[in-house]
């Protein structure tokens, strides 16, 4: 999104205008009936500072439930229910009674439903896929047909997998043709059932049997008895019982705090409502409107639409933004929403308008369901959904639409009006009432300068750059090496050197340690940004790794254990970025002070020196085998200082546009990007283009660009998390967000080589 000199400010920011006073003016069904905000704090404390907005993946259980069934199990003794001493018929009694409250739930009886506990709904669907009496083609009578609908849940649609080798017709159906039904589908996961009507029971037939679905068998004869129980039928193995007593009292819980189910859908439907009301009318400040959002309705009637808005951002000039650009920025401001297709490709190509050949296309140009390619030849793959819940609160709502106005409107801010006062006037709750937003005039829509493609006097830079003089590019400077940063504790502060010695990884020692949690899941600053104020330095004359920190007395690592014997080490598996690797634990001095200083149970763990790991394929530029530290991507990342330069004025424009203010330099940016190595380069983004490089003496491949993520919107001196760069670089960059370059040595003619400070910089095109 550029910006242009001599903009007006807006008058009025988004935060004055999306108040819960403009809420309840549309809509009065809002909490329970208790101090709503009084429960929020009690019952969720752990979400304090996050906005949750994922609740159609997995909704958030109250603390209260967590202590209520911490108190039933430690109180109670629990068996296995197939037993028949107090323990278990405590159990069974149990189960059974979680049976009926499920059906109660559901508005019906054990006289009409048999419930089948599942490991999850997907589990439930392919049970029955595997049971139900497909009739394949015969002369007398055609084959069966299994009908399902186009927008089904992969799940749904995975059925016609169990049946093709049956012969089994599958007869895809739109949502216009069953819309009824289709309004009724619900796949969502955790501990799940299958419910069964009695009176169709007998149509499913077990071939499998085992841990207590039989009545009786013969080990040495093909004799079986199936229960004549439908849930001990069906159910193979012990059911997870525990997790069927939780959910007792998560029943308990769910009416104690809403008062039911009628409850929760007015207060989710209210925020969902409110959220497509002003997400629907925003519009950038040349009047293009910001969001497409994809429904069948304008969100009316809750008993026809529910808590769940889908949609994608557009830039002011009606370009569509990558989700994973937005689910980025989101992840900074700990907004927690959900991106792609949701496992549900045929809503995904009605909605977005993608054909079959299209997604055929999609993955031949490398685009998979679950990866970050969100455009394809500048069309949505996916798309942002944001889903409410039982306790999301209109904060929530407030954040959200804030977090859209200020990292994706073009200011000043602007309202399609008559679009807010038609979708206001469709509310059911209240009649007409004063205007929610009041259209912002102030400031021209703005245009792009025709001048500047006018000029014959620019030469452009093609890969995204500010267009570069003649005369400027007369006078280019020699390439030269200005920085060298080791990180030797992944996701922990950098430490620079003027020179240091080549490794077989890379640069000596790089990333070879880092910190995992009591779960011993790696932790990095997305997750854990105060790792940025742990400081290690490293020693090389006296082998040693120094930890220091404020407030905390520095400590000493040994770089190997070689004085130890082998048996003392603790060799322990460790995800990094997919991989499965191979580490050593450090002991237990450095994970008492990892632990108090980031305040949660914590080890240090470093790269076992035996194992190796190779780089993965699949980056832009082919290259050799290469072997990486506990790095993510690539044995280097280099970046040029003159595009750092160049992100820094645009980070300044528009900082000098909108009352944002927070003033970056560029030393303080190229600490955001947490590079190996820094040039003073000739021209922004020249790197793009490389192939080749050599420093000083040694040679280096390409592999690619560094795609960015939230990680760079920390400030690595204080560990607060700020917008930019990542916002301006979002606008600046378009599609996929990158900046630097991988890069991996070739070969290593001198096992002593070493970079330097100063060296010179020899590139080649690719």
């Amino acid at each position: 999104m550029p910006l242009h000199e001599g903009m007006e400010k807006e008058s009025l920011n988004f935060n004055q205008l999306c108040t819960f006073e403009s809420f309840e003016e549309v809509w009065n069904h809002y909490g329970y009936k208790s101090v709503f905000q009084d429960v929020i704090e009690r019952e969720f404390s752990r979400i304090k500072g996050i906005t949750y907005l994922d609740h159609a993946g997995t909704t958030l259980y109250p603390e209260s439930l967590v202590r209520e069934f911490y108190q039933d199990i430690c109180t109670n003794v629990y068996g296995n229910p197939h037993s028949h001493n107090p323990s278990s018929r405590l159990t069974h009694d149990t189960v059974e009674h979680v049976r009926y409250r499920i059906l109660q739930h559901f508005n019906t009886t054990p006289d009409e439903y048999s419930v089948i506990f599942t490991s999850g709904s997907t589990a439930a669907l392919k049970l029955v896929a595997e049971s139900f009496p497909w009739r394949p083609p015969t002369a007398a009578e055609p084959a069966s047909q299994f009908c399902y609908l186009t927008d089904n849940h992969t799940s749904v649609v995975g059925i016609r997998g169990v049946i093709s080798a049956l012969g089994v017709v599958s007869l895809p159906v739109s949502p216009e043709e069953i819309e009824a039904r289709a309004k009724d589908v619900d796949q969502s996961e955790g501990l799940g059932a299958l419910l069964v009507r009695n009176d169709t029971a007998a149509l499913l037939r077990k071939t499998y049997f085992g841990g207590g679905t039989a009545a009786a068998y013969l080990a040495g004869d093909n004799y079986y008895v199936p229960a004549s129980n439908m849930s001990s039928r069906f159910e193979d193995g012990t059911v997870s019982f525990l997790d069927i007593i939780a959910l007792n009292h998560s029943f308990d819980s769910l009416h104690t705090l809403t008062g039911g189910m009628d409850k929760i859908q007015l207060h989710t439907f209210g925020l969902t409502r409110y959220t497509y009301m002003l997400l629907s009318s925003l519009c950038h400040g040349n009047g293009q409107p910001v969001a497409q959002i994809y429904s069948d309705s304008e969100f009316e009637n809750p008993s026809t639409q529910g808590a769940i808005l889908n949609f994608n951002l557009m830039d002011c000039h009606g370009q569509m933004i990558g989700y994973s650009q937005v689910d980025k920025l989101a992840s900074l401001f700990n907004i927690h929403l959900r991106t792609g297709c949701f496992c549900n490709t045929g809503a995904c190509q009605l909605f977005l308008g993608i054909t079959n050949q299209v997604v055929k296309s999609n993955l031949q140009a490398g685009h998979v369901c679950g990866d970050n390619i969100d455009l394809v030849d500048g069309r949505p793959t996916g798309s942002v959904r944001v889903s409410f819940g039982y306790m999301s609160t209109f904060q929530d709502c407030q954040n959200f639409l804030n977090f859209v106005a200020d990292c994706f409107v073009e200011k000043p801010v602007k309202v399609d009006q008559d679009k807010l006062d038609r979708l206001k006037s469709n509310t059911s709750s209240k009649g007409s009432s004063q205007c929610l937003l009041t259209m912002l005039t102030n400031g021209k829509p703005d245009h792009i300068d025709e001048r500047e493609h006018a000029s014959t006097d620019l030469v452009v830079n093609q890969r995204g750059g500010k267009a570069i003089t003649k005369d400027a590019k007369s006078h280019e400077k020699a390439q030269t090496l200005t920085n060298i940063y080791i990180y030797p504790i992944k996701s922990c502060a950098a430490f620079e050197v003027t020179d240091w010695p080549v490794g077989a990884l890379g640069l000596l020692h790089d990333r070879g340690w880092m910190v995992v949690n009591g779960n011993r899941v790696c932790l990095n600053q997305k997750r854990e940004p105060r790792l940025c104020l742990i400081h290690p330095q490293i020693y090389l004359p006296s082998n040693t790794l120094l930890l220091q920190a404020s407030g905390m007395n520095a400590i000493c690592v040994p770089l190997k254990n070689h004085s130890e014997p082998p048996q003392s080490h603790r060799v322990c598996q460790n995800m990094v970025c997919g991989d499965r690797v191979e580490t050593v634990d450090c002991g237990d001095e450095a994970a008492s002070w990892l632990s108090e200083f980031l305040g949660q149970p914590c080890r240090l763990i470093r790269q076992s020196p035996d194992f190796s790991r190779d780089m993965k394929k699949g980056h832009e530029k082919e290259v050799s085998s290469t072997a990486l530290s506990l790095v993510n991507e690539a044995q280097y990342l280099i970046v040029n200082r003159a595009s750092v330069d160049l992100l820094q004025r645009h980070i300044t424009n528009r900082q000098e546009s909108s009352d944002d203010h927070q003033p970056l330099d560029t030393q303080t940016l190229i600490s955001r990007f947490r590079a190996n190595l820094v040039i003073s380069g000739k021209e922004p983004f020249e790197e793009d283009d490389w192939s080749h490089l050599i420093i000083g003496n040694t040679h280096f491949q390409v592999a690619g660009r560094c795609g960015r993520c939230q990680m760079i919107g920390v400030d690595q001196s204080t560990g607060a998390k700020t917008k930019e760069p990542l916002l301006s670089l979002s606008a600046y960059r378009k599609g996929k967000v990158t900046f630097g370059v991988y890069l991996v040595h070739q070969s290593l003619e001198d096992s002593n080589s070493t970079l330097s400070v100063g060296a010179s910089v020899k590139s080649e095109m690719s």
